[in-house]
């Protein structure tokens, strides 16, 4: 691109150049030869009255100073009435340009110069007029380089942004170049990179918020079914395999729920629910993992709550919860239910040493853990307490105590479903 604008443009220059240059040096030839003509009809002119001046006193005429009255390269030749004539001068030449001019005494007076003289001169104009036209020229390309890279230079940027946006590495560079269509190139090409930043920061949220909300039911299924494998007894088994079908159950309604928040609504529907039988699901299903870690698992409070709320989100946060106190705390983790005027709060607490005060308000931020983790564990609860009319917070840092805000049931009675659209 660049080279044709260059070539288009010097094309033009010397088109125009060449239009401008050849009628200007015509003219200019035929100027300065009628210049001459006219500086020879002066100078005869003045001779001739010289002439007449010397024969109309009655003196000699004397050649020497004719001769002094024109110039050394021209050639005088005075023709009296009297049919005498007086050449002072050069030798004549078979190129030459001459003016004849006739007194008032009859004298003639021819005044020659050699043509080689206009030639000279016009040859001169005729180079200076080229050298102009070079110049222009040379000031176009000049101009059309400049203005190639003006114009190409954000046509080979956007192009590479192009293909980083292909690649999936472009960010939006805000870059404008003083072009109306090449900036409505880039204000396009920065409003899809947005979008496609958008997209791709969704479709990681999502891998992330799947792979962590998948992780839980998924140890829990295997816990049952480790417990199946360790048992002979069939009442046994057949109490593990009915928890292991409920797990089942609980990963397909978290992957039905991850698939329809990834599309911008809600799996399912917020109904009134008894917290009292959620909690007591969840520490059926982290009682073995406790066990294991010789630490005990206590509900307390306030019994025959019901919130509203979604069943598997509900159970989603409080799993996240007491794996969060299982991984990071000590001892005997407690459930305590407690009712509000306005809210049913679930506290998870253990008696571990806490959170650092210098670290409790990025507990909830994404990528952030204070030991090993993804650190998305607590910021999905989070979120999902807040899609499903929620609120979880940090309310003690020492030891370290979460609450989960639920809407009390008698407080929304008049909204006891509430449908979310997509």
């Amino acid at each position: 691109m660049r080279r044709r604008i260059v070539l288009s443009v010097a094309f033009v220059a010397l088109v125009v150049a060449g239009l401008l240059a050849v009628p200007l040096a015509v003219v200019s030839g035929r100027y300065l030869e009628a210049d001459h003509r006219d500086r020879l009809q002066g100078d005869a002119e003045r001779v001739v009255r010289y002439v007449d001046g010397v024969l109309a006193s009655g003196a000699t005429l004397d050649p020497e100073v004719v001769r002094e009255q024109v110039r050394e390269d021209r050639r005088v030749v005075v023709e009296l009435a009297k049919g005498q004539r007086i050449t002072v001068g050069g030798e004549a030449s078979a190129e030459e340009v001459t003016q004849t001019v006739v007194g008032e005494s009859g004298a003639s007076v021819r005044l020659s110069e050699p043509r080689t003289l206009l030639e000279q001169e016009q040859t001169r104009a005729r180079l200076g007029i080229g050298g102009l036209a070079v110049l222009a020229v040379l000031v176009a390309l000049g101009v059309a380089i400049l203005q190639a890279r003006r114009v190409s230079r954000p046509l080979v940027e956007l192009a590479a942004t192009a293909q980083r946006i292909g690649s999936g590495e472009a960010w939006p560079r805000g870059r404008r170049y003083g072009i109306p269509e090449v900036d409505r190139v880039a204000e396009v090409l920065d409003a899809g990179t947005t979008r496609i930043e958008q997209i791709l920061a969704a479709e990681r949220q999502f891998a992330a918020d799947a792979s962590h909300q998948l992780r839980t039911p998924l140890a829990a299924l295997s816990m049952r079914l480790e417990e199946i494998v360790a048992t002979d007894e069939p009442e046994v088994v057949r109490s593990e395999a009915g928890a292991a079908l409920q797990q089942v159950e609980r990963l397909t309604e978290v992957v039905d729920r991850l698939l329809t928040r990834s599309g911008g609504g809600l799996a399912s529907e917020r109904a009134l629910v008894d917290v009292d039988a959620v909690i007591a699901q969840q520490v059926a299903e982290w009682q073995p993992a406790f066990r294991r870690t010789r630490r005990r698992l206590e509900v307390g409070g306030e019994r025959g709550t019901r919130a509203l709320a979604t069943p598997g989100t509900l159970s989603q946060v409080i799993a996240t919860l007491l794996e969060n106190a299982l991984a990071h705390g000590a001892g005997c983790v407690h459930v305590f239910i407690r009712s509000l005027p306005q809210s049913v709060v679930v506290e998870v607490t253990d008696e571990g040493p806490g959170v650092p005060a210098e670290l409790a308000n990025r507990v909830f931020e994404r990528a952030f853990s204070g030991r090993q983790g993804t650190g998305l564990g607590l910021s999905v609860a989070r979120d999902l307490a807040e899609s499903d009319g929620g609120r979880l917070e940090l309310v003690q840092h020492v030891p370290a105590v979460f609450a989960l805000f639920l809407a009390r049931a008698d407080v929304s009675a008049d909204r006891t479903v509430v449908l979310t659209p997509r």
